[in-house]
């Protein structure tokens, strides 16, 4: 790689480094710890890379190879200067020193989120889940470089207030590339610009610091945009209410998750589309994925930025701002969908699913380029690869909430039915998650139980590859949240499957799936009947006496339904020895396992009676 000769695993030791280094009680403690965790987030990144197969760096453009200088630079000024930063004290400083610490941060903060904004996914094999990482740490950057023009500027009054006996840096073992920044002459200017120029100053001066070639004009007009904003951040805070807890960013558009709290849309969508299961603050699981929009908080939000002159970024998603360019190889793309070559067709529509798999941003763009309407019309493709790559991109752009309604207002879910049950094994799987996807709307239960979904769902989970057996589940959990989708289920067959799944002694057991989609269906009688029928009620006993604890939750609250007004059934499970297993479910399970423990208890003792 040109610009600094280090390779992915000195890059990877040089992280461990800085994640060692300690975090004293200083002025910059918190910004210090930050930092560090900031880099922390970059692991999987090197690591993947590392293993990855790039393109031959003789290939490769400068910019490309850029973005990996820039990255290795920032993190050795990270390290010099944590080292010293950890033991800064504020009270045995000057003004100077200060600034000039608060500054190395800024310029630092900036050269990671530039080599970040840079990085070509085209040469690595970077999964999702990492990329989602990078964005995080992207929009923590960022945010970090708009707030340190005030860089805790109450803890520096509050230190700088005290006596001032020496210079901090006579206190700290300083690296001969910190003695030649301290030694940099600063330049007389006229009373009242002072401070200006000396944060200019010396941000301009870590800039050559950190590399010889450093983007003066473009690191001057960023720290002159900093100083203005400082002003105002010295005298506005942001409600903490009003900021994501994910990202730290002021909302713009706050959702309502099962547990109560709020996010920002895009970036709890973002946690939850990488397989995340809990929610990031309360660690609790969610109960389901629904994201409730909240709109008092947007009022609120509103209200308030217009109180204090704040407008949202015109022209910006999630932080960055759209290019154009982008948008103009989006829609000769979409363009090439309609080509009446079936190679053009098959190269465009893969492409295009990359695209939608890499962001947010290409998820929105494509979809403003008019390509679902295209795509889902290549549903039906007889091109084996075409429908492929057509129902992975229809997946793909799913993920943005705005674009549910345009594929449902496409009419995809027909032809999504027809991949389910005539496609290739992997376009059948991705064809499930995809319904899935749109069932999360409400509406859209309705919609995709009414049009033969279920059974072909059902279809996938008897016979479908371990992977196909999960997104089945999943959207079949998801739809029979609608108690018009549980009798559809019911008759599908979906009990059988459920049964058979319990005592599944492979390596790809799904019991956990199971237990769950058959407490949802417990409540709706046909439902009962058929696992009765089944006759499930011993391996419910089974699981209560050795399962885990969240499947002990759910085998008591499936047997609670079904035998709540029924003593036959009360009798049979007592026969069956439920009494002890319910009995430790109360005093040592979970919240819900021990309520459904002890009525079970209850109903069982009205019935002995």
């Amino acid at each position: 790689m040109a610009g600094v000769n280090v390779s992915p695993a000195s890059l990877l030791e040089l992280i461990a480094e800085i994640a060692e280094i300690p975090i004293n009680a200083g002025v910059f403690k918190k910004d210090c710890a930050d930092l560090t965790r900031r880099v922390c987030l970059l692991t999987h990144l090197v690591e993947e890379i590392r293993d990855s197969n790039p393109v031959d760096s003789a290939a490769a453009s400068s910019s490309e190879n850029d973005w990996w200088s820039d990255l290795v630079v920032g993190l050795q000024a990270a390290k010099r200067l944590l080292s010293s930063a950890t033991r800064f004290q504020a009270r045995d400083s000057s003004d100077g020193a200060v600034k000039r610490i608060s500054f190395q941060l800024q310029c630092i903060t900036w050269r990671l989120e530039k080599a970040l904004s840079n990085l070509p996914y085209d040469l690595y094999d970077i999964s999702d889940e990492v990329g989602e990482q990078v964005e995080l740490a992207r929009s923590q950057l960022r945010r970090a470089m708009q707030r340190y023009g005030s860089l805790n500027s109450n803890k520096f009054l509050n230190g700088l207030s005290e006596p001032m006996e020496r210079d901090a840096f006579s206190n700290v073992k300083i690296k001969a590339e910190e003695e030649k920044l301290e030694g940099i002459s600063e330049t007389v200017v006229p009373f009242g610009e002072e401070k200006k120029q000396l944060r200019k100053s010396s941000s301009i001066s870590l800039a050559f610091y950190l590399s010889k070639d450093a983007d003066t004009d473009r690191l001057d007009k960023m720290v002159t945009k900093n100083t203005d904003e400082s002003k105002k951040s010295d005298k506005l805070t942001i409600p903490v209410d009003f900021l994501c807890p994910v990202s730290l960013e002021l909302m713009k558009d706050p959702v309502i998750v099962a547990t109560g709290q709020t996010y920002e849309r895009a970036y709890i969508q973002r946690w939850i589309d990488c397989g995340n299961l809990t929610c990031p603050k309360t660690q609790q699981k969610l109960e389901n994925f629904t994201l409730t929009p909240n709109y008092v908080l947007r009022s609120l939000i509103s209200r308030w930025c217009a109180e204090h002159n704040i407008e949202q970024p015109a022209g910006y998603i999630n932080g960055r701002a759209r290019n154009r360019g982008d948008m103009s190889v989006i829609k000769a793309l979409v363009h090439k969908l309609s080509s009446r070559s079936v190679e053009e067709r098959r190269n465009a529509v893969s492409e295009i699913r990359s695209l939608s798999k890499r962001s947010t941003d290409n998820r929105i763009l494509i979809a403003e380029a008019g390509a679902i309407p295209v795509l889902v019309n290549l549903l039906t493709s007889e091109d084996v690869a075409t429908q492929e790559n057509a129902i992975t991109c229809v997946l793909n752009l799913s993920i943005y909430d705005n674009n549910k309604e345009l594929i449902m207002f496409a009419g995809a879910v027909t032809s999504i039915v027809q991949v389910l049950r005539a496609g290739t094994m992997e376009a059948r799987e991705n064809a499930a998650a995809t319904l899935f996807s749109l069932s999360l709307a409400d509406e859209n239960k309705i919609i995709i139980g009414g049009s033969g979904a279920i059974p072909a769902l059902v279809d996938l989970l008897e016979n479908g590859t371990p992977r196909g057996k999960k997104d089945a589940a999943t959207a079949l959990f998801n739809l029979c949240i609608y108690q018009g989708n549980k009798g559809r289920a019911v008759r599908a067959g979906i009990v059988p499957a459920l049964v058979k799944m319990l005592s599944d002694s492979s390596s790809h057991r799904m019991v956990d799936e199971a237990l769950t989609i058959l407490s949802v269906l417990a409540s709706n009688l046909d439902a009962k009947a058929a696992i009765v029928k089944a006759n499930t009620l011993p391996a419910l006993i089974g699981i209560l006496q050795t399962g885990q604890a969240r499947n002990r939750e759910n085998a008591a609250a499936i047997l609670l339904s079904l035998c709540k007004r029924d003593t036959e059934k009360l009798v049979s499970i007592g026969r069956l020895g439920a009494v002890v297993p319910l009995m430790d479910l109360s005093n040592n399970g979970t919240e819900r396992g021990k309520r459904k423990a002890t009525s079970l208890l209850e109903l069982l003792r009205k019935a002995c009676q």
